[in-house]
C-alpha cells in the first residue's frame, strides 16, 4: 500500500477559498475524483490530517470533514 507524502498530494488538490463551494468540499471533491481517475490509487494511505491541513492552508477540522466524507462513501 503506497503512502501519499503532503506534497505529492498537494499536486492533486485544487481548491479556491473564493467559490462558493465549502472548502471541504472541495478537497473531498478532488480527492474523489484523484481515486476514480487512477491518479490515487485506491486504498493509498493518505498524509495525516494535521499536515494536510497545514499543507493546504485550511482547519484541520476541514481536513477531517472531507476524509469522513470519503469514508461514507
Amino acid at each position: 500500500m503506497a503512502k501519499y507524502g503532503t506534497t505529492a498530494l498537494l499536486t492533486l488538490i485544487a481548491i479556491d477559498p473564493a467559490a462558493s463551494v465549502p472548502l471541504y468540499q472541495q478537497i473531498y471533491d478532488e480527492l474523489r475524483t484523484a481515486i476514480l481517475s487512477g491518479r490515487l490509487a485506491p486504498g493509498s494511505r493518505l498524509p495525516a490530517t494535521r499536515e494536510l491541513a497545514r499543507g493546504l492552508q485550511v482547519a484541520r477540522n476541514t481536513v477531517v470533514n472531507a476524509f469522513d466524507q470519503l469514508l461514507a462513501e
